[in-house]
């Protein structure tokens, strides 16, 4: 059973910073708007992933951990795909491949296999900073955040970035009990590490 985990934060906020402490063939990373990665160390990648695409790429196990950056692409890069398209119908799809491809983690990937997707943020009409999707019956069909146990969002104070782990009333972040500090530093390889140890994960890769 594979671990999916939502990292949310507003563009610039460090979400694909937070790579930079990956080495070469440790990770590999679904490039679904194909942009430049914002450092200079050269990282395994598929650009323009799409969600089959990622399937086929999981189904083969080469390694063990993933990143989707930037995952709402994946629904709005839909939504322009069918712009035309009449009715609702589009969004049920939308709504229903996304779930899909978090299911297709849990049930089909190795247990040791965490896959980390990057995802804009936006502001919900009562305030709260929730993942972006592409409107609301969308939402309204699927609550992002509710498919995910840990989600961890991505913030900076002008000084440093770094990952918020637990709501304050107004976010959706959330992590289990004690797997880490309110507030981490965001380096995506410390928090695998975190998340493998919590879970012994790798214990299981030792055995």
């Amino acid at each position: 059973m594979g671990i999916p985990v939502l990292i949310l934060g507003e563009s610039g906020s460090g979400k694909s910073c937070s790579m930079r402490n990956f080495e070469p063939g440790e990770v590999g990373i679904f490039n679904v708007a194909s942009k430049p990665l914002p450092f200079k160390k050269k990282l395994a990648r598929i650009d323009g992933a799409t969600d089959q695409s990622i399937v086929n790429s999981l189904s083969k196990h080469n390694l063990n951990k993933y990143v989707i950056d930037d995952s709402q692409y994946l629904m709005a890069f839909e939504l322009f795909d069918k712009a035309k398209d009449l009715g609702y119908g589009k969004y049920t799809d939308m709504a229903l491949n996304f779930r899909n491809l978090i299911q297709f983690i849990i049930t089909k990937t190795p247990d040791d296999c965490i896959v980390y997707f990057l995802h804009h943020t936006e502001t919900s009409d009562t305030g709260k900073i929730k993942a972006k999707t592409c409107g609301k019956m969308l939402d309204n069909q699927l609550t992002v955040e509710g498919l995910f146990s840990i989600v961890l969002l991505c913030k900076s104070d002008g000084q440093r970035h770094f990952f918020e782990t637990q709501s304050d009333g107004y976010t959706t972040a959330k992590s289990p009990m004690d797997m880490f500090e309110k507030e981490i530093d965001n380096d995506l390889k410390v928090v695998d590490e975190k998340i493998r140890e919590y879970y012994e994960l790798t214990k299981k890769e030792d055995e």
